[in-house]
């Protein structure tokens, strides 16, 4: 009897010991560094007219976005990825469609601390920005003044990073940044386009970069974010600076309903414009580029 239960003791000791050790063995596997955010949404706009004594014309617009986030956070490191694209199209009444928005951009941030406490980081930063489809100087459709990969722009660089969790605040500033231009489309490359020599596929450039990330909700329910990047050639006219500026007021109506307004603002001294006059596309030296947004959609988290 007496081997009996001891018996009996030494096997619920064991299975208690593998319960324990598959509880601790099983434990971390439920803890990631890994954080990631999913956003796809669908922003749609329409008129329609019936007699309408004022005029106009029936249209209908459609934006198709997404904004995807993979997050690694340690105490000392932190690496941001991010993947964004915007599609848009219009069609207006007695007019071919037209493309409102084109976007793809991919950006990639690594950082590292020597101590936990410092909100500077030692960084890396990686940027690359392309479109889905030809772009045109409307009426002419004809021949495209941009395409995908054409242009499309790289930027790789070292430096430091200040970054406030608590204020949803990055400022990232680089003494030494390579930016690469692409034009891969032979017309649009023999043309010079984009500030690439004529005849050439790329064009590199180094130089200092200072961009900023900031998000805050100003209002219950509205959240206002401020996308800055500067950017200035070492070589060629130093001090002339790229902006890249974008400020976007989000409101939510309720879990899927979402309403935009926002702004973009480009500058970019080796983007020449192109007017059409008498029936030729005439080119003509550098704009700032403004670009309004408002819409009114779905969205879905996941």
């Amino acid at each position: 009897m007496i081997k009996k239960n001891l018996f009996i003791g030494l096997l619920l000791m064991s299975f208690t010991s593998l319960q324990a050790q598959k509880i601790i063995t099983q434990l971390p596997d439920t803890i990631s560094n890994w954080k990631k955010e999913n956003k796809i949404g669908f922003d749609v706009s329409q008129n329609a007219f019936l007699n309408w004594n004022a005029g106009g014309n029936n249209s209908v617009a459609g934006l198709l976005k997404g904004n995807f986030k993979r997050d690694y956070i340690e105490d000392k490191c932190n690496w941001r990825n991010e993947l964004i694209f915007r599609y848009g199209i219009n069609k207006q009444e007695g007019r071919e469609v037209r493309k409102t928005d084109d976007q793809l951009q991919i950006n990639s941030t690594f950082g590292y601390r020597s101590d936990t406490i410092s909100n500077w980081f030692y960084a890396g930063k990686f940027n690359f920005n392309t479109q889905f489809a030809n772009g045109y100087a409307y009426p002419n459709t004809d021949l495209a003044i941009s395409k995908p990969f054409a242009p499309a722009y790289v930027f790789l660089g070292i430096g430091t990073e200040y970054k406030r969790k608590d204020l949803n605040l990055n400022v990232y500033i680089s003494p030494l940044t390579l930016k690469t231009t692409f034009v891969f489309d032979e017309r649009l490359s023999n043309q010079g386009a984009f500030g690439v020599d004529v005849g050439k596929k790329h064009r590199t450039e180094v130089g200092f970069l200072l961009t900023n990330n900031y998000k805050t909700e100003i209002y219950k329910n509205m959240v206002l974010e401020n996308r800055l990047s500067l950017y200035s050639d070492y070589i060629n006219n130093f001090g002339n600076i790229d902006v890249d500026w974008q400020i976007i007021l989000e409101m939510t109506v309720n879990e899927y309903v979402k309403a935009t307004i926002g702004t973009h603002l480009l500058y970019d001294d080796d983007i020449k414009f192109k007017e059409e006059e008498n029936g030729v596309q005439v080119i003509r030296g550098p704009r700032i580029q403004l670009k309004q947004m408002l819409g009114i959609g779905f969205v879905y988290s996941f």
